[in-house]
């Protein structure tokens, strides 16, 4: 039981595809907070509300029925859908009080704390493919959040939410990868989101926020690319990996976020950058051919 933790038996490519798009959708999903009319909170509640009923939809499809969900397995989903809305309130506001930079990495510290959970429930080292793995992907991830990283009393309550976001985000993933062990994924995915929205919609009228956005294609978009398709995706995957690998995989987000901050705001890309996105690719590889 214990190997499990870094091996799972053979996973398909479909899944590791799964896993590497899903993690593509969601490192956009920032971009398209920012250009959003209505309140963060209110653009996190839009981008659950919106695709939950195809999720469901999905599900039921695939054979997800409410009333086979056992109790602890319930109780896990609405875990997991309390903190994946806390995590969406710290993150979507955080995004607004600091640089984009900065919140990427502090908001994917779950990539961190995932490895770091593989090896403690395995209790063993990794083996040779893994540590290497794990070098050239912290690598990597040192060399993109290296220079951009940057502590100020001004960004200092942006950075902490998007911690903040990162540690919850952690949770809900932990409590998906348990819940997903025995429940259809699709299903599982709308019933967290549903659980999420609740919280976010409560938050944003707490906050007072514009919660109507007067345009509705950066929510949309959102709604479809980043939960409905990315969270689809990550959710899908979730079994099929272990701890570490999603942890790995996750550090494609700070890649892929330099991207998008070059294509929509003209940020520099240097030779860190490149370097250090071609070290986490190559560690996705051998992560691939363990």
């Amino acid at each position: 039981m214990q190997q499990k933790f870094f091996q799972q038996q053979k996973p398909s490519l479909l899944a590791f595809v799964a896993l590497l798009a899903g993690n593509i959708s969601i490192a956009f999903g920032p971009l398209l907070v920012r250009f959003a009319d209505s309140g963060p909170i209110a653009t996190g509640f839009w981008r659950l509300a919106l695709a939950t009923p195809f999720l469901l939809a999905v599900g039921y499809r695939f054979g997800f029925r409410m009333s086979t969900v056992s109790r602890s397995t319930l109780w896990l989903i609405i875990v997991a859908g309390v903190f994946f809305g806390v995590d969406i309130v710290l993150w979507h506001i955080g995004i607004f009080q600091t640089k984009m930079a900065n919140a990427t990495i502090f908001a994917n510290c779950a990539s961190l704390l995932l490895v770091v959970y593989g090896v403690i429930g395995a209790r063993k080292m990794p083996s040779r493919w893994e540590g290497a793995a794990i070098l050239f992907a912290f690598l990597g991830a040192a060399l993109l959040m290296g220079q951009s990283l940057e502590l100020s009393p001004r960004h200092f309550t942006g950075d902490l939410l998007s911690l903040g976001a990162g540690l919850t985000y952690t949770v809900y993933l932990v409590s998906m990868i348990k819940v997903r062990q025995n429940t259809e994924s699709w299903g599982a995915l709308g019933m967290a989101s549903a659980f999420a929205a609740v919280v976010l919609l409560a938050c944003a009228l707490f906050a007072g926020e514009q919660i109507i956005p007067t345009e509705w294609w950066p929510v949309v978009l959102l709604a479809f690319t980043s939960q409905f398709f990315g969270q689809g995706c990550l959710t899908y995957a979730l079994p099929h990996f272990s701890p570490l690998v999603i942890g790995l995989a996750l550090l494609l987000q700070p890649a892929l976020s330099a991207a998008a901050g070059w294509l929509a705001f003209g940020e520099t890309l240097t030779a860190m950058d490149f370097t250090g996105s071609a070290l986490v690719m190559l560690a996705l590889v051998l992560v691939r051919k363990q």
